[in-house]
């Protein structure tokens, strides 16, 4: 337990899976197997909503496209609070676990429903910084202070 919005849970865990089940970047297996972890290799942490309306994942891992930090590796808020102000939030349990660490994340401005895709980072601070070759995706991030 951490206090405030977010509270620290497993890889695993129901609620989040469920939530992380409705995220657009969840990976779906040819074979029709769905994992009971969901969050990959590296170090994680995984928060979820104290309402069990949202999910923040970050993930520590070695990059293969040369990012370098802690990713957002998922955020999904089915809540009525505003997504900036929970960015925000886990951005401090994120520095507090990995100090001054870049923070960055990718976003799909294909599927996510939103003319200004990644509008809530731009609002928590953060900076659009790149696009992937691979897939286009934006790549966003956010230095400590």
């Amino acid at each position: 337990m951490f206090g405030g919005y977010w509270y620290s849970v497993l890889d695993g865990d129901g609620v989040a899976r469920d939530i992380y089940n409705r995220h657009y970047s969840r990976y779906h297996y040819a074979d029709g197997r769905k994992p009971k972890l969901f969050v990959g290799p590296g170090e994680k942490m995984v928060l979820l909503g104290q309402d069990s309306k949202a999910l923040f994942v970050w993930r520590k891992f070695i990059n293969d496209d040369g990012q370098t930090g802690v990713n957002c590796a998922v955020f999904r808020n089915e809540g009525t609070h505003l997504s900036s102000e929970l960015i925000l939030e886990a951005e401090q349990l994120a520095w507090s676990r990995w100090p001054g660490e870049r923070l960055y994340t990718y976003v799909n401005g294909t599927a996510v429903q939103s003319s200004n895709p990644g509008y809530c980072f731009i609002k928590a601070g953060w900076r659009k910084c790149g696009v992937t070759k691979k897939l286009g995706l934006i790549i966003f991030d956010k230095e400590p202070r």
